[in-house]
């Protein structure tokens, strides 16, 4: 099985890396620099492989679908912006769209271009990393552009499963919960216990759920 990670140079994208290559997985590290993919691959074992890719880049994704030739699982990880210090009624609009450029156009971006390698594989799986902040259930103020980011990511998914399960394209949106991550800060818990949770999406056997938000395996509300 061969698995793409974006934003796989840090925090939770990096573990979510080293465990599925431990688990005998090839794994895509990818980070924004080429050093940066090199170090994190390194790190993940004998089984990962660098590959230098911007989500915000036309180009860069245009690449990498060019010269992958096969992919099983695609991990949309990279991630930016937790605006703790915004408010919807008077956030900067330009904040939102920079935000919206990684957390949501950039895995649309790359879903589309990699989708004729995940429609050749046997068990495709597609792995949204979402949050709790996305819930529409439980949302409140605050955060604007990394919320509504990820809502949007959110409803992606859900359009995604259901045009893409004729093709038995597993698609499912992740919280990792509170990490203590550079993002989500100290008080978190362990890296290892969110990456997992993306993982066991990234994993799922063919019959598994499709167009579902969990954590820790368990549905959370949309």
């Amino acid at each position: 099985m061969i698995a793409l990670v974006t934003g796989a140079n840090r925090g939770i994208g990096r573990e979510v890396a080293r465990q599925l290559a431990a688990a005998g997985h090839t794994v895509l590290v990818t980070a924004r620099s080429a050093e940066a993919a090199a170090e994190a691959a390194r790190s993940a074992g004998p089984n990962a492989r660098p590959l230098r890719l911007d989500v915000t880049s036309e180009a860069d994704i245009a690449e990498a679908a060019r010269d992958l030739e096969a992919l099983d699982v695609l991990v949309n990880n990279a991630a930016i912006t937790y605006d703790t210090w915004q408010h919807a009624a008077t956030a900067d609009l330009d904040v939102v769209r920079e935000a919206a450029e990684t957390n949501l156009y950039g895995p649309w971006r790359l879903i589309q271009a990699l989708l004729p390698l995940l429609r050749a594989s046997p068990h495709p799986r597609i792995v949204n990393v979402s949050s709790e902040a996305a819930s529409l259930t439980g949302m409140g103020g605050g955060t604007p552009a990394y919320s509504a980011s990820k809502a949007a990511l959110n409803a992606l998914t859900r359009m995604l499963a259901a045009e893409l399960r004729a093709d038995r394209i597993l698609v499912n949106s992740v919280c990792p919960g509170w990490v203590a991550t550079d993002m989500g800060g100290p008080g978190g818990r362990p890296v290892a216990e969110g990456a997992a949770s993306v993982v066991w999406a990234a994993t799922l056997p063919d019959d598994g759920p499709t167009g579902g938000f969990f954590r820790d395996g368990q549905p959370l509300p949309w």
